[in-house]
C-alpha cells in the first residue's frame, strides 16, 4: 500500500493520522499484520522512532495490538475503540456521529442531573445555581451562552458524583465533534431555555431528583432530524 512521505514537521502525528485513517476505513482489516516497523519507516521516510510512537498511539486508541517482537496486529475499532476515536474528526465512517453524540449527551446529562440531585453538597448544588445565572446573564449572544451552558452542566457532571460520567463529558466536549462544535441550530432551542435551565437548577438545589432528571432530558434530548 502506498503512502505519500511524512512531512518534516510532526512526522509522527502524520504517520498516526495516515495509519489511523487506513484502519478505520478498511485498508487493513481486522486481524491482518501491518508492515513492519522497518517498512513502514522506509514508506514514510522517516525514523523507526516516529513510527514506534504512532503505533503506540494507535494502540492506545484500540486500533492495533502491537506485540514485543512480533507483528503488530489491526484490531476491529468497534470492538476495541473508545470515545477518543469518535472525538477524532471526520474518521469514523458513521453517518450519524452528531446525533449519536447528542444522543448519548442527553442520556449522561440526564442521569447525572438525577445523581447531582441526590448527592451533591451544598457548595456543589449553589455552583449549580451559579454557573445557571451566568448562563442566563449571557442570553441571548449565543458565542457566550455555549461555553456558559457547557460549564452549567460540568458542574452538574461534577457534583454526580461519578467519575465515568465526568471523564465521558471531557470526552464530549473535546474535539471537533464536541458538544460545543455541533451546529447551533441543533441547539438554540436549548441554548434560549433560560427558563428550563433554572428550573433544573432549582430542582437540583431542592434535591428532587426523579423532577431534576425530567427536565435535564428535556432540555438535551436530541432531535429526530440530527445527522
Amino acid at each position: 500500500m502506498d503512502f505519500d512521505p511524512a512531512p518534516r514537521q510532526s512526522v509522527s502525528d502524520h504517520v498516526f493520522g495516515r495509519l489511523r485513517d487506513a484502519i478505520v476505513g478498511g485498508r487493513y482489516p481486522a486481524g491482518d499484520a501491518l508492515p513492519s516497523e522497518r517498512e513502514l519507516a522506509t514508506t514514510f521516510e522517516v525514523n523507526r522512532h516516529a513510527i514506534r510512537e504512532a503505533l503506540r498511539r494507535l494502540q492506545q486508541l484500540g486500533l492495533v495490538k502491537v506485540s514485543q517482537g512480533g507483528a503488530t496486529r489491526v484490531l476491529d475499532w468497534r470492538e476495541h475503540a473508545g470515545l477518543d476515536l469518535a472525538m477524532a474528526g471526520d474518521v469514523l465512517p458513521v453517518e450519524t456521529l452528531s446525533r449519536d453524540v447528542l444522543e448519548m449527551r442527553a442520556t449522561i446529562g440526564a442521569d447525572a442531573a438525577r445523581l447531582c440531585a441526590l448527592r451533591a453538597t451544598s457548595e456543589a448544588r449553589r455552583d449549580v445555581v451559579a454557573a445557571v445565572e451566568i448562563y442566563a446573564a449571557a442570553v441571548p449572544d449565543l458565542a457566550l451562552m455555549g461555553p456558559a451552558d457547557l460549564l452549567v452542566w460540568r458542574r452538574i457532571v461534577e457534583g454526580s458524583g461519578n467519575i465515568a460520567y465526568l471523564l465521558a463529558f471531557n470526552s464530549l466536549t473535546a474535539g471537533t465533534l464536541a458538544v460545543g462544535h455541533v451546529p447551533t441550530h441543533l441547539r438554540t432551542e436549548e441554548l434560549l431555555n433560560v427558563a428550563a435551565h433554572r428550573k433544573l437548577a432549582a430542582l437540583i438545589e431542592a434535591g428532587e431528583a426523579a423532577e431534576a432528571e425530567q427536565v435535564a432530558r428535556g432540555l438535551l434530548h436530541a432531535k429526530e432530524n440530527v445527522r
